[in-house]
């Protein structure tokens, strides 16, 4: 074991520097006392690579854009490097939700699927496709979600997936009511999803009915 020939105490570990005074320790070092942990410094440095390399992209783009003016492609009306901007930033807090300790499967996958959409929807207005983008996009986006979800509250014994399954199934029901309700025709991808949300919820039923009983009760407070 190691002593600090100053302050008069033993330090076991593999301490190079006293606690206290920070002098050098002196005697034989012991085995450490908690392992190394590589995988969070491989994580730590993977995350500081993938932004050092997104905020080259962000400065990169906003010079050639701001400052020389190209324009990208046909699409010159407006600074295309806002868009960069945005879908960088919105990639960053999918890297940081996937980092953040807690942070169950269902719940990732959630806010990572309502922030692409929201993007998606920025870019469709902006590059003149949003019908595309409600009426094909958006319903297969949901109804990949839902199923991954559907697969997480299979297998998630907690029960927290159950609560973002049935609010993608919500999600799935929602907007046949309003095409329905507003434009009296609604796409075939929507009724789709329409059904899958039906088909999901009756699964749900059968296999966690008790967990979807004790989550609508809880979200309702009865």
């Amino acid at each position: 074991m190691k002593n600090c020939p100053y302050c008069k105490i033993e330090v076991g570990g593999d301490l190079k520097k006293c606690p206290f005074c920070q002098s050098r320790l002196a005697g034989q070092p012991e085995e450490k006392y908690f392992p190394t942990q590589t995988i969070l410094k491989f994580q730590s440095l993977f995350y500081k690579l993938q932004l050092f390399i997104i905020w080259i992209v962000i400065i990169g783009a906003l010079g050639v854009d701001f400052m020389f003016g190209l324009p990208l492609g046909p699409f010159g009306g407006f600074h295309w490097s806002l868009l960069v901007l945005m879908w960088l930033m919105a990639f960053e807090l999918t890297i940081i939700r996937l980092f953040k300790k807690g942070m169950d499967a269902a719940r990732v996958l959630s806010i990572s699927v309502f922030i692409l959409l929201i993007m998606l929807f920025i870019t469709a207005y902006y590059f003149d496709f949003l019908y595309i983008f409600i009426s094909w996009i958006m319903p297969n986006v949901v109804m990949v979600t839902m199923i991954a979800n559907f697969v997480f509250a299979m297998i998630d014994k907690s029960g927290n997936a159950m609560a973002y399954l049935l609010t993608n199934v919500l999600i799935g029901i929602f907007p046949y009511i309003a095409f329905y309700v507003f434009k009296k025709n609604c796409p075939v991808e929507w009724i789709i999803c329409l059904l899958v949300s039906f088909v999901l919820l009756v699964g749900a039923i059968i296999f966690r009915g008790r967990e979807v009983v004790n989550e609508i009760q809880r979200r309702l407070s009865v």
